[in-house]
């Protein structure tokens, strides 16, 4: 119960005949210490009050201990990223949004005090991409949440809002996309852009344009986890098909510890990033025979990585990878340097996203079914749906008929017979074209 108690001021020394009020309430169980006061009330009642809203408020289970009330957005952002484990490449990508955006806002600024007014007027004012400010404030909402579970707010003010969109000026024009083609890849556009790299770089882009494979899986698959077989009840018989085993993936990125220091670079394996990225894809038999043929001579563990066996950095990948979308000049022969001839561009802007992409565009004009859909591209499919309905054989034969056939027409539109002018699909020795 609380209780009040006179507080003498003190002036040269000596108790004066002046007071204010102090009230002492008990804190909640196992609070140390058990009991709290607060002090410099002008009347009996006012501390009274006050005290009993306090012990209300703990009985109620809202009340905030003083100790955290004025705890800054930053203090608790670093709290917050030290007891929230990770994959690596999301920690780092966490870090780079606090340093670079929102801690320079918001760093100082008590917990209590941030208001939905006030954020969704910074994020407005970034000049930075709409997706990531959305990013941005979907962090720092997180973040006010787990405060609010561990009893520094009483509330997330950011829970649930809207963020108001710029829509003045320049705002409100349509940015100019990374491709300019309507309908973006084409299955042709990924075969002559495996054809201009060689084998063992081109099998990799079939790959991601036919399988749907993100960037760090594709780099992450082992020898052990390709053409492996599935075998799936069907009619009176059993369906059969070759799969890729989609387990862990590479991630590049830079190392954080708890406190947010960097430490270093790193390429690094991990598991995939979520329950519905590990699956198994379908190969239609192109791509079958094209892997089996690169697994025969290559030598490394790691299916697509550099000819040194090591993954792909995305610099050193980018290097090689845009030229052959974008085109490059002739390089004329002089001492020390080869010459190099020229090359048309295949689709400026073009990149593995965009052909990752291509596979979910084809799945969708082929007409596979949501259940296939959704397991190939590696999302989680939403809703009620995801427990009733799952993929059929018959689905996964319609799907590999559609892009086998998918692959050979495209092939004929470009008037090639077999990639990389061998019958026998075998890699160049060098792993190359110049």
């Amino acid at each position: 119960m609380a209780h009040t108690q006179k507080v003498y001021k003190v002036k040269d020394g000596k108790k004066t005949k002046q007071f204010t009020w102090r009230v002492k309430y008990k804190a909640p169980e196992g609070h140390v210490p058990p009991w709290l006061s607060r002090s410099g009330f002008p009347t009996k009642k006012t501390a009274e009050d006050w005290g009993a809203e306090q012990e209300r408020l703990i009985r109620e289970g809202t009340w905030i201990d003083p100790d955290k009330s004025s705890t800054t957005f930053g203090e608790f952002a670093r709290i917050f990223m030290a007891s929230r484990k990770k994959r690596g490449r999301t920690v780092g990508t966490r870090w780079d949004k606090l340093e670079t955006h929102i801690l320079p806002r918001w760093d100082g600024v008590p917990l209590r005090k941030i208001t939905w007014f006030d954020v969704d007027t910074w994020q407005q004012t970034m000049g930075i991409a709409d997706v990531s400010r959305g990013h941005c404030v979907s962090l720092m909402s997180s973040i006010m949440t787990a405060a609010q579970d561990a009893g520094y707010i009483t509330v997330n003010p950011l829970f649930g809002r809207r963020r108001t969109t710029d829509t003045s000026g320049d705002a409100a024009r349509p940015k100019p996309p990374k491709i300019r083609r309507d309908g973006g890849a084409r299955p042709e556009d990924a075969i002559l852009l495996a054809e201009r790299l060689g084998p063992a770089i081109g099998v990799h882009v079939l790959t991601t344009a036919f399988g749907g494979l993100r960037w760090g899986e594709g780099l992450g698959l082992h020898r052990d986890n390709t053409l492996l077989m599935r075998r799936q009840p069907w009619g009176s018989g059993t369906f059969e098909c070759p799969i890729l085993r989609i387990v862990e993936e590479y991630a590049e990125y830079t190392e954080r510890d708890d406190t947010g220091t960097k430490t270093g670079y790193v390429v690094r394996l991990e598991p995939t990033k979520n329950d519905g990225s590990t699956r198994d894809v379908d190969v239609p038999p192109f791509l079958a025979q094209l892997l089996r043929h690169h697994l025969q001579d290559w030598p490394h563990e790691r299916v697509f990585c550099t000819p040194s066996g090591r993954p792909w950095l995305r610099g050193n990948w980018s290097r090689m990878f845009r030229p052959a979308c974008d085109g490059r000049p002739a390089r004329e022969k002089r001492q020390g340097v080869s010459y190099r001839g020229a090359w048309e561009p295949i689709l400026p802007g073009l990149d593995m996203r965009a052909l990752r992409a291509l596979h979910d565009t084809l799945q969708s004009e082929l007409g596979v079914k949501e259940p296939l859909a959704f397991e190939a591209a590696g999302h989680r499919r939403p809703g009620i749906k995801r427990h009733y309905q799952k993929p059929t054989a018959a689905m996964r034969a319609e799907r590999l008929d559609g892009l086998e056939e998918t692959f050979w027409r495209a092939m004929r539109n470009v008037g090639l017979r077999a990639m990389w002018g061998r019958v026998d699909l075998r890699k160049h020795p060098t792993g190359f074209i110049d």
